[in-house]
């Protein structure tokens, strides 16, 4: 669903992407993982259309997206849930909700995904009325996670999505992504917590300085000294 070929991106003089390549098929999870300052929100965003690539490629569904809009992305299928996650603190959950459903073209849809959403995550529908602003941390994430559902889309990135949240939180984000691949959605989930992503994801791209430095399974990177040494010790 997802190819990204030879990708650059550079922030004046600096190089933050260096011809990064990766992809992700249907059904798939597959994470990205590895520290601070690797390049993985700016891969996020390139993908995204919020910054112009210095070359390379990037094709969803096979056809190219670098030209395409950031707000067409998401009628093409392709959601992002946003590191930090970038909720309207003062809107109501409901109201949250009805911002990622934008693109809906009518009100029984809006409903229905809605609901879908609370039955994901039954808190949400309990707290429907609440600011979102006054919600736990990790009410927070699964709202943000069922904004990024709202659009109904076959492809979804999140980005750290355990940042900041307690285990017991983090076990339930990943129970979460499991439904997800049972619904059919495919994810490429961007974090730095190698354990998460470890027992999720099909394969997993492990970068650093601009560049992947290692894809394979978990299975097998974990057999890998120096993978486990370098980024999954933690």
């Amino acid at each position: 669903m997802l190819e990204v070929n030879g990708l650059v991106v550079r922030y004046g003089k600096f190089l933050a992407l260096g011809g990064v390549s990766l992809n992700v098929s249907k059904g798939e999870i597959v994470g990205l993982i590895g520290p601070n300052g690797a390049g993985k929100s700016s891969l996020v965003r390139a993908i995204g259309g919020l910054l112009e690539p210095a070359a390379g490629d990037i094709r969803f569904k096979g056809e190219p997206l670098v030209s395409v809009l950031p707000h067409k992305r998401i009628d093409l299928g392709l959601s992002i849930v946003p590191e930090g996650r970038g909720l309207f603190a003062q809107m109501s959950v409901e109201e949250n909700l009805q911002m990622g459903g934008y693109s809906l073209k009518n009100a029984a849809g809006m409903r229905d995904r809605m609901e879908r959403c609370f039955d994901l995550f039954p808190i949400l529908g309990e707290r429907r009325r609440q600011f979102a602003g006054t919600l736990s941390g990790g009410q927070q994430q699964m709202l943000a996670v069922s904004i990024g559902l709202m659009s109904q889309p076959d492809f979804c990135i999140l980005d750290e999505p355990s940042l900041g949240l307690a285990p017991i939180v983090i076990n339930a984000i990943g129970e979460t992504l499991k439904t997800m691949r049972n619904a059919g959605l495919t994810v490429l989930l961007v974090e730095q917590n190698a354990r998460l992503t470890c027992d999720v994801a099909d394969r997993i791209y492990v970068m650093q300085s601009g560049a992947i430095r290692y894809e394979d399974s978990p299975e097998r990177l974990f057999q890998n000294k120096d993978v486990v040494e370098s980024f999954l010790s933690v």
